[in-house]
């Protein structure tokens, strides 16, 4: 898949009065973490980054599984399958063989870090954001890395020396925590990894199946995972039922809950912070280095 491809699939506007109701509505926790998802994400979706990583005989999907998967240093596939959770075991498997045989983990990081923080600091180009990843730092220097193996891998790299190269890795590292610790809470409900991609893609208001399918799963397994949700009650045709939307906004505070420390260690800045980082990621956004679709940017 390569990233002109990803562009035309993905870069595509939401319509004029499109929004994601719950994540409007959301709590700081859940605020702090669509704020920063186009900036932690830069990595991702900026085209500078995947034209290096590109000159590394990586495309968009080898770049992006290798590229998180290789703060875990160099696990059998199964253990990155596990972390990454809700993907096709198949897709995230094929993906991080065909990206450690293209290219060394230590070249991967390397490059992967120098592009983005260079795009970032075109992007954010006059932002003070020195700041704003202090207070960042600081708070993630409190989160728990247990059972959270993304989070965990993650922190034990070298932090970036430049700001903007700070901000980046905190935004990546608040990201990685709330993932890890949201898979926690689904998998401690029974949740399955179609499951997981079902529930939030109706939650935060689109089609069944639009965003579980780009994470791999076959047409005929994501009914057949709808199917018996609605059998449990939490489904009503394609969409939420009740007890569904009651269901999902269980899983989601059960996620904040885990984020609770982050919050306190951001104390008054908080709200500061969230406006700031917002604004620093409708740049990105802007400079055509993330999704403009607002469900694509709640969904994560």
């Amino acid at each position: 898949m390569d990233y002109e491809s990803v562009v035309a699939a993905f870069f595509q506007a939401s319509p004029p009065d499109a929004v994601s109701t719950p994540t409007v509505q959301a709590s700081p926790a859940r605020r702090l973490r669509d704020a920063i998802e186009p900036i932690a994400m830069h990595s991702v979706w900026s085209r500078a980054t995947n034209e290096r990583l590109a000159e590394m005989d990586l495309d968009f999907l080898t770049g992006y599984v290798w590229g998180r998967a290789a703060a875990l240093g160099e696990p059998d596939a199964g253990v990155v399958v596990a972390a990454f959770a809700v993907f096709e075991p198949g897709l995230v498997r094929d993906a991080y063989e065909q990206g450690r045989r293209a290219c060394p983990r230590d070249r991967l990081l390397a490059a992967r870090t120098d592009a983005t923080v260079a795009s970032l600091l075109e992007t954010l180009e006059g932002a003070d954001v020195a700041p704003v990843a202090d207070v960042l730092e600081r708070a993630v220097s409190v989160a728990d890395g247990t059972g959270r193996p993304l989070f965990s891998g993650l922190a034990g790299q070298p932090w970036p020396a430049d700001p903007v190269g700070r901000l980046w890795r905190a935004c990546e590292l608040l990201r990685e925590h709330r993932g890890d610790s949201h898979v926690a809470a689904c998998i401690s409900r029974g949740l399955g990894p179609v499951d997981m991609n079902i529930l939030t893609e109706l939650w935060v208001g689109m089609p069944l199946g639009s965003y579980s399918a780009t994470r791999g799963w076959a047409h005929d397994t994501i009914r057949s995972a709808a199917a018996a949700l609605e059998r449990s009650g939490l489904l009503e045709g394609d969409w939420l039922s009740p007890a569904g939307h009651a269901f999902r906004a269980e899983l989601e505070a059960a996620t904040d809950a885990m984020q609770q420390p982050i919050l306190e260690a951001l104390g008054a800045d908080v709200e500061s912070v969230i406006e700031q980082l917002a604004a620093w990621s409708q740049r990105c956004i802007g400079a055509g280095a993330f999704p403009p679709d607002v469900f694509k940017r709640a969904a994560g």
